[in-house]
């Protein structure tokens, strides 16, 4: 039932959506899936499952303060410093990646790649979600069966993992090369 809710969802919510208040997102655990209405890659499909994440992740040592509601939004309208989903389609989109910050040691698309990259999303990007009490369970298993290219982590197995996994150094390695931004 958990895969039919992400892969055959009843319904898709759009940034518009997800982003007002009060927010149609759950504050709880759970298991998010992402589908883009343009793909992010010529070599990916459109209109399908390409990401899933979690929502808090699995903490040892200490108790995450994140839930379904945070993780949609933010990486809805944050950076790619703090969402790997931002980080994967602004370098398959061809945005640059910065260093930003005092020690320039973060990555991000800066303001104006980070606007551009909200305004795809906003554009492209659908998502829904499950709750779900302990989702990483659930998410090892959906990478292990699914089909998720934009998956990096547990997901070697995955045809698109090396081009994804190059495209993104290659962004890591040119924004090192450049001042910090601003």
């Amino acid at each position: 039932m958990a895969h039919t809710a992400l892969t055959a969802p009843g319904r898709l919510w759009s940034a518009q959506e997800v982003l007002v208040r009060p927010s149609p997102v759950p504050a709880a655990a759970g298991v998010y899936g992402w589908y883009f209405e343009q793909a992010p890659h010529a070599d990916l499909d459109a209109g399908r499952l390409l990401y899933v994440g979690i929502a808090p992740r699995f903490m040892a040592n200490r108790t995450s303060t994140q839930n379904l509601r945070k993780r949609v939004r933010y990486h809805y309208r944050g950076n790619a410093a703090g969402s790997t989903l931002r980080l994967t389609l602004g370098c398959l989109l061809g945005i640059e990646l910065r260093r930003v910050g005092r020690s320039g040691t973060r990555m991000t698309f800066g303001r104006a790649g980070e606007a551009a990259l909200s305004q795809w999303m906003a554009e492209n990007a659908r998502v829904c979600w499950i709750e779900y009490a302990e989702p990483w369970t659930l998410e090892s298993e959906l990478i292990s069966q699914l089909d998720l290219p934009l998956n990096l982590d547990q997901n070697r197995h995955n045809p698109f993992h090396g081009r994804l996994k190059e495209l993104r150094s290659q962004a890591r390695e040119r924004a090192r090369e450049l001042d910090v931004s601003a």
